[in-house]
């Protein structure tokens, strides 16, 4: 599979970044903590030069608890701050805000000396399309501020969401980069939803979704779907499909339907807590 996808919309909305870069102290980036590079946008890191940065690695509830330990290693030592959180769960957010403050301790001290204070910070929200933004600030700010959607691209236009006297939050619109220079990185947003599936094939998809599996989380397929492992790739589907009833006239396995079960199941964490990308490039 060839994987793009960046819609006209997508332009627009590094256009506005870059206009708004420089009214805001913060750049908090959300990645998938599954594929917490795949799930970066390069660009961000052009256009966030010199601006303090929060890697947030949301969905760590779904993500292996060994590798969210080591990814989050992994950017403290790039100097950036880190905290993993589930954004559906406001608890998981409770610590941000004084993490948001030490992350910009130097910009509130210069300011201080500057005889400015009371000053907000100033943040920019920023991450690729279904990665849990809006999810986010609606869940920091404890109401509905920013639209939702489980589907890429919900989010269209700018949003200032004030927190409280410490903290502004600026929402962007999801963006994706204009090419792909790693067919895999398509793959591992592909298969945590980050494309839509419509423009996929599915059953590939779930082909990848169940080498992966197999390789590195040998035993999770044979709980879910009670299914022989011993055999690879489109034998183990066709298990899943005959396991969950999916069929077509004559008995046939309908391997849509049952790749479209097991990308469901993996993308909700009902299969287990799984990572896809790790620190040491394994």
């Amino acid at each position: 599979m060839n994987f793009q996808w960046y819609p006209g919309h997508m332009t627009k909305a590094k256009r506005m970044m870059q206009e708004d870069i420089k009214l805001i102290d913060l750049i908090i980036e959300l990645v998938d903590a599954r594929i917490p590079l795949s799930s970066r946008n390069p660009e961000i890191d052009q256009l966030g030069q010199n601006k303090a940065r929060l890697i947030l690695l949301n969905k760590s509830d779904l993500a292996d608890e060994r590798y969210n330990e080591e990814w989050t290693r992994y950017f403290q030592e790039k100097n950036m701050s880190v905290a993993k959180i589930n954004a559906r769960n406001r608890g998981s957010l409770k610590s941000l805000q004084g993490i948001i403050l030490e992350a910009c301790k130097e910009k509130i001290e210069r300011n201080k000396r500057r005889g400015i204070k009371n000053r907000p910070i100033r943040a920019m929200v920023v991450g690729i399309p279904n990665v849990g933004k809006s999810t986010f600030i609606n869940s920091f700010a404890g109401k509905a501020c920013a639209k939702t959607g489980n589907k890429p691209g919900v989010t269209k236009g700018k949003q200032w969401i004030k927190l409280n006297k410490q903290v502004e939050l600026l929402d962007t619109p999801g963006i994706l980069w204009p090419k792909f220079e790693d067919q895999t990185v398509g793959l591992k947003l592909a298969m945590i939803g980050s494309i839509k599936d419509e423009i996929l094939n599915v059953e590939e998809l779930a082909l990848e979704v169940l080498e992966h599996l197999h390789r590195d989380y040998p035993g999770l397929l044979t709980e879910r779907y009670e299914l022989e492992e011993t055999e690879k790739g489109l034998p183990m589907l066709e298990q899943i499909a005959a396991k969950r009833h999916c069929l077509l006239k004559g008995s046939e396995p309908d391997y849509v339907k049952a790749a479209n079960i097991l990308l469901e199941e993996f993308r909700n964490g009902k299969i287990g807590r799984i990572t896809l990308e790790y620190p040491d490039g394994k």
